[in-house]
């Protein structure tokens, strides 16, 4: 990890992304991602490339709410700015919800502490257009006490490699679960996990275990004995990417403008008689 060079300033971007249009968060030789997307505008703003440092690599599909990276740059731009700057540069599905200075030695990836995931199950029969970007339009009944049941068990320090696919290049799979609960608002269920860190597809595949959970296709003795045996082979099933996003990013004594630590992604109500609305998260 290396530190700031003297002669630059280490800025900080919060970052939003609806995912449908990417590869994911790396850049790819090929296809559009996140970061390449950012790194190309920065580097059209200052004339030469720039690199920039993601706190987590969300996957093809999977969108961000407050995502958080860094670049090295000397320039005239304050940091503060840099988010103005950048989101009169950037098209219509990325924006850079904050910028700001922060010590040449603190990493996006490294210095963080936890990431926190949410994936959204939209379980009404009678589709709707406003949830189907940001939902797993998932109709057959589920039984979401039976799908907590399951997920309580897994915070705590676990070695998860039935949720690791395959083409990771982390050489473990263990992870400190900080948070993990599942609930129903209505025809939404939510499925949300706070970990130090995020093994490649691992939501994607709990929320698919969890739903064969909720549907007593799997029973919670089961599935905790999949998991805790590292049985990958028989997690075949991962959910779609459309309905995950990564909420934050913690960090000890962040130095992060508060909008960082806040959830920013909107919470559907459907609970109520009329349209569609939104309502802030309950933590």
């Amino acid at each position: 990890m290396a530190d700031c060079p003297a002669d630059q300033q280490r800025v900080a971007l919060v970052i939003q992304y609806l995912g449908t249009g990417f590869c994911g968060w790396q850049r790819q030789i090929r296809d559009r991602s996140v970061q390449a997307t950012i790194e190309d505008t920065i580097a059209e703003i200052l004339g030469h490339p720039v690199v920039i440092h993601g706190a987590g690599r969300t996957d093809t599909g999977v969108h961000a709410s407050a995502q958080v990276a860094h670049f090295d740059v000397a320039s005239p731009i304050p940091p503060h700015r840099w988010a103005k700057v950048l989101n009169t540069r950037l098209p219509d599905d990325i924006l850079i919800l904050a910028s700001c200075a922060v010590p040449g030695n603190w990493h996006a990836r490294f210095s963080a502490s936890w990431r926190r995931y949410r994936y959204v199950l939209y379980t009404d029969p009678q589709p709707n257009l406003y949830l189907k970007p940001f939902s797993w339009h998932y109709y057959e009944p589920i039984q979401v006490e039976k799908m907590q049941a399951a997920i309580a068990p897994l915070v705590g320090r676990h070695h998860l490699a039935a949720f690791h696919r395959a083409g990771s290049k982390r050489p473990h799979s263990w992870v400190d679960v900080q948070e993990a609960w599942c609930r129903r608002r209505g025809p939404i269920v939510e499925l949300e996990v706070q970990a130090s860190g995020f093994l490649y597809g691992m939501m994607r595949l709990l929320a698919g275990m969890l739903v064969l959970v909720g549907r007593d296709r799997l029973s919670v003795e089961e599935f905790t004995q999949i998991w805790q045996s590292e049985r990958r082979d028989l997690v075949k099933y991962a959910a779609p990417p459309m309905g995950l996003c990564l909420l934050r990013i913690g960090y000890p004594n962040s130095p992060l403008p508060e909008i960082a630590r806040t959830n920013t992604l909107p919470w559907f109500d459907l609970t109520q008689d009329g349209p569609t609305t939104f309502s802030p998260p309950v933590t």
